[in-house]
């Protein structure tokens, strides 16, 4: 076999790099976490355009979609993607209008029940004698409430002076703010120019790569992309069916808080098979702080209902959509909230379905090719025969 420098010279160039990378270890995660950190307005602008878009295509489907009118076709672009802003923003103000006012409220409910909660717990121990008498008594003659007061006094002096805390607050916000509207122009713009973008992508992949390197990046992007858009539109349909038959029982039930229990876990529901157990789980300790009846009637009715999303719902709407058996989608929450908490949830379920697709198509290619030969040899002896028997 003829060996070629250009060979050699990349086989050692491939080794360099690994030496470097397995040499500076330490410095090249440092890099990247800074590299990640100044490149996160552009990463979070591409998420952001990601999810409009969705959006702003329904929208354009429906803006005088046989119109050749060149008012039409100038304007239908501009027009669908800032409805599609004003969507995105009215359900997260809708959201967050619904949830927090109430949340709060409940919050200090529960700060202003806590001295009675203590002594109710203490007067329940007394009914054991297994305390002695003359720590019961101390406890009993605690002023809860001040100790409460001490406690949240302590806590916030922990985190330093106010001067200190307010100027981490006001560069946490105005930082946040940089990025975010840094981020949507850069979503803007990618929705104005996507289509001249996916053109200037193509032309540079064909011109420096392999036409079956390309042909086979596409395929798995756009099964990515599939799986992605599956998730997002099976998902949202799922979490606002979710929320809506929670807010309609929680209603007849006659139970507190029905519409902020109800959208808070339509919006904890996009997380997939476990999102709604951790609404649930809110609802009803918020739920006890006015009755502990009405909460074990809240946990009964929110199992009923996750039995009917778990069988009828999710499979119809999300899982068949995607085309994952059940367990994988578990394996896939599972693993991606383990790795990158609640975002590896949330994209751990399109990725596996993505991976799955890729990897049934494969093999079934694969397959195919194997039963060809066996299918051409299999004839063969009958064709033998009939040549023997012809010359007899």
């Amino acid at each position: 076999m003829k060996i070629q420098w250009k060979t050699c010279f990349k086989i050692g160039f491939s080794i360099f790099l690994l030496y470097l990378c397995i040499h500076y270890l330490e410095g090249m995660q440092h890099f990247l976490v800074k590299a990640i950190g100044a490149a996160s307005p552009l990463i979070i602008g591409c998420a952001i355009a990601y999810v409009v878009n969705i959006i702003m295509t329904a929208y354009e489907r429906h803006y005088f979609p046989m119109s050749k009118k060149k008012f039409v076709k100038a304007t239908r672009r501009p027009l669908c993607m800032i409805a599609a802003f004003l969507t995105v923003v009215a359900i997260i103000v809708i959201v967050v209008s619904l949830v927090l006012p109430e949340l709060t409220q409940c919050i200090q409910l529960l700060v202003s029940q806590l001295p009675g909660a203590f002594k109710k717990l203490i007067g329940f121990i007394e009914g054991f004698g297994v305390v002695p008498e003359d720590i019961l008594s101390e406890l009993s003659n605690l002023d809860w409430q001040e100790k409460i007061g001490d406690i949240f006094n302590t806590v916030s002096s922990y985190f330093g002076n106010v001067v200190n805390a307010l100027f981490t607050v006001v560069t946490a916000f105005f930082s946040g703010l940089v990025v975010s509207v840094l981020s949507i122009i850069f979503a803007v713009y990618l929705l104005l120019a996507k289509e001249k973008l996916q053109r200037n992508i193509s032309d540079i992949a064909d011109s420096y790569f392999k036409k079956k390197f390309c042909d086979k990046a596409r395929y798995v992007l756009s099964v990515i992309n599939d799986s992605f858009h599956k998730f997002i539109v099976g998902q949202t349909l799922e979490a606002v069916i979710l929320g809506i038959l929670c807010t309609v029982g929680m209603l007849i039930l006659r139970l507190p808080y029905a519409t902020m229990i109800g959208a808070l876990v339509c919006f904890t529901a996009f997380i997939p098979v476990v999102g709604a157990f951790i609404g649930a789980a809110v609802g009803a300790f918020m739920i006890s702080t006015v009755s502990l009846i009405k909460a074990v009637i809240f946990i009964v009715f929110i199992i009923v209902l996750q039995q009917l999303e778990g069988n009828l719902i999710y499979p119809r709407v999300v899982g068949a959509s995607l085309g994952l058996p059940a367990i994988l989608i578990l394996a896939a929450v599972t693993v991606g909230g383990g790795v990158f908490g609640i975002l590896g949830m949330l994209l751990g379920v399109p990725l596996a379905a993505a991976a799955y697709k890729i990897l049934d198509a494969d093999v079934k290619k694969r397959m195919a090719k194997k039963e060809e030969p066996e299918t051409h040899n299999n004839e063969n002896p009958h064709t033998d025969d009939e040549t023997v028997k012809s010359e007899n």
